[in-house]
């Protein structure tokens, strides 16, 4: 951790409700292959997010003050909302149209070791023993999930242009996650506006629309395709604007400026495992042994990462 305190059991639930409402994104977000475009899928999640928000954060657009405030950033903001809210989304829902659940969150499973990284070229910070240890029994988790506990079928792994698609989403959501636990000098008190939550959501999200709106454009110009509505594909849409884009990103936000993003990181492991979960719901299959021991190897990467 950044500031070298323990791990509470709120900043846990914190980083622990975004796997989770991820783990559903990855799923539907396979499922509507075929149904809507990838760059459309992502421009319509943030455009029905952000009315939803606009009763919660609309006083950040209210006078020409408080806009003038927004303008004043434009530079961060536009490289923020378009890490986090525009090409992680967009580059994650185009990569499953050639990858499986299994590729993407093996990928996404790299997130602690890239977090390290950035931090350690971007900010100066050296990675302790305990969080290189904790990156390792992790990502060692999330590979017996993947596996179903025989290592070998990791071997039988297919890799495709869309696993390299998710390589690029992780790295830009590494930085986005950075660039929220390092801001400027602009975006830290006193200078920062006295935005909530939802306010900086807001802003972020109206930045980010500027980059999936145009890819969205040029996808149904080069790579025209029709959308099929029907009552699962609007229950899933306002699925992923309500739980994986606001809630994840409220969640997310919060536990990444009270712990870092380092060890947010690690709780992003959690994502694969709540993968199989969900899978096995769906399937009316129970947990098997492997679970619990990737469970266990998991969080046991958490708590020695989180250590003194």
């Amino acid at each position: 951790m950044i500031d070298g305190t323990r791990l509470s059991a709120r900043q846990a639930l914190l980083l622990t409700m975004p796997p989770l409402l991820w783990a559903g994104n990855v799923v539907i977000g396979r499922l509507m292959v075929g149904h809507m475009p990838p760059l459309a899928l992502s421009a319509l999640r943030w455009v029905v997010a952000l009315l939803i928000l606009l009763p919660l954060g609309w006083r950040v657009l209210a006078t020409p003050a408080q806009r003038a405030r927004i303008w004043a950033r434009r530079g961060h903001l536009t490289i923020l909302g378009g890490l986090g809210i525009g090409a992680y989304n967009s580059i994650q829902y185009v990569a499953l149209t050639t990858t499986g659940a299994l590729n993407a969150t093996l990928i996404v499973c790299s997130s602690p070791v890239w977090m390290l990284a950035i931090g350690f070229v971007g900010y100066g910070l050296r990675p302790t023993r305990a969080q290189i240890l904790g990156a390792m029994l992790s990502i060692s988790g999330v590979l017996v999930v993947l596996c179903k506990g025989q290592i070998a079928q990791l071997a039988a792994i297919d890799w495709v242009p869309g696993d390299l698609l998710m390589l690029l989403a992780i790295l830009c959501w590494a930085m986005y996650s950075w660039m929220l636990a390092r801001p400027p000098a602009s975006m830290r008190a006193p200078e920062r506006p006295e935005w909530d939550w939802a306010e900086f959501l807001l802003v972020q999200i109206l930045f980010g629309l500027v980059w999936t709106s145009g890819a969205a454009g040029i996808e149904a110009a080069l790579a025209p395709q029709a959308i099929e509505w029907s009552g699962w594909v609007i229950a899933a849409l306002i699925y992923i604007a309500i739980g994986p884009s606001i809630i994840a990103y409220r969640c997310w936000g919060q536990g990444v400026a009270e712990t870092g993003p380092t060890m947010a990181a690690f709780f992003g492991n959690l994502t694969p495992l709540f993968v199989a979960i969900l899978s096995a719901g769906l399937l009316s299959e129970l947990p098997r042994l492997y679970h619990l021991l990737a469970f266990g190897l998991i969080v046991g990467g958490i708590v020695v990462s989180s250590r003194k």
